[in-house]
């Protein structure tokens, strides 16, 4: 998580995990507090793609 930013701001992110094995986070979001965006974690791979690059 240290290494994580925001791929926008360069900001930190805040972990919300909503499923985890062990100590690996399979599914949950990185959250923004300055660009107010969460990005998605999906069976372990987090999506940070900027806003206007996803799909």
């Amino acid at each position: 998580m240290q290494i994580l930013a925001c791929p926008v701001c360069k900001g930190e992110l805040q972990l919300k995990i909503d499923k985890e094995e062990g100590k690996e986070v399979i599914a949950g979001s990185l959250y923004c507090p300055k660009c107010q965006y969460s990005y998605p974690i999906v069976d372990a791979i987090p999506n940070l793609l900027p806003p206007s690059e996803q799909t």
